[in-house]
């Protein structure tokens, strides 16, 4: 991996999802940070208390408090970032999926990382949803850093499979990228209702998805859990999991998790960074 972008509302949570990125930047030998906000006319651009609104300002002003912003937030960055990394910023007004899907067309970004809240309740509830936004629409993974996430090294990592048109639906290409740059265990995780584990059709999902992750390390677990994050959470202290992988499927068992409440229950209660990748 070589460029992970990093949005920003210049939030603590956003604060905190940066300092996660340059730690997992340094894991994964990433190349470059792209430090990235957006802006609106007569919309606040930055969540720091001591920034004046700047609703009655205009669009210059607007511009300028968001370039501002991203030199003093690069400088705090560089306080704790390794030495090679370098650190871009792009301030565009712009709308936030948008201007990332625009992005994605001007650079090769194999990464996105962000917070999941804002920093107070309206920003949590804009920011937050933006997060959402960008994780169920853009094209390459995102990975979700809940508010009081710490970057620990990622040796566990779980995957939150349905068993369902596994070759159809499983992004290989994107689970190997992660695997061959962290060099983690991979643990296959299915919501087992009904002791379905022995049915005929998981056991050949399951067979097509040992093959498709030929030569990896993994293991393969079942739980009976009628509550999705409960069964997550709990695996995840068992199992001292680091990161865990799901891919949003419509009108699928994990396109649940894109109900905003379901992902900050899930984000906020495991404390374990979520990494979206879709099919």
């Amino acid at each position: 991996m070589k460029t992970i972008l990093i949005p920003t509302d210049f939030s603590e949570t956003a604060s905190n999802a940066a300092r996660y990125a340059v730690d997992l930047a340094d894991q994964l030998n990433v190349e470059k940070l792209i430090l990235y906000n957006v802006y609106q006319a007569g919309v606040n651009v930055v969540a720091d208390p001591m920034i004046p609104a700047l609703g009655a300002l205009d669009l210059d002003n607007i511009k300028h408090a968001s370039e501002d912003g991203l030199e003093n937030f690069k400088n705090e960055i560089l306080e704790y970032a390794y030495k090679k990394i370098e650190i871009e910023t792009i301030s565009e007004f712009a709308l936030l999926s948008e201007g990332i899907e625009d992005l994605l067309k001007r650079y090769e970004i194999d990464l996105i990382v962000m917070g999941i809240t804002g920093g107070g309740a309206i920003q949590e509830n804009f920011f937050g949803s933006n997060t959402i936004n960008v994780a169920r629409h853009t094209t390459i993974p995102v990975v979700i850093i809940p508010a009081d996430a710490i970057f620990k090294k990622i040796d566990n990592i779980l995957f939150a499979c349905d068993f369902s048109k596994v070759v159809e639906s499983t992004p290989v290409n994107s689970i190997k990228k992660i695997l061959d740059s962290t060099g983690a265990k991979l643990h296959v995780f299915h919501i087992d209702d009904y002791n379905k584990e022995n049915a005929p059709d998981i056991k050949f999902e399951s067979l097509m998805l040992d093959t498709l992750l030929e030569g990896y390390d993994k293991e393969y677990h079942f739980a009976d859990n009628p509550s999705f994050t409960e069964a997550i959470n709990t695996f995840s202290e068992e199992k001292e999991i680091d990161l865990i992988i799901t891919i949003p499927k419509k009108h699928g068992f994990f396109d649940s998790l894109f109900k905003r409440s379901h992902t900050k229950m899930l984000a906020f209660h495991s404390h374990v960074p979520l990494m979206v990748i879709h099919e």
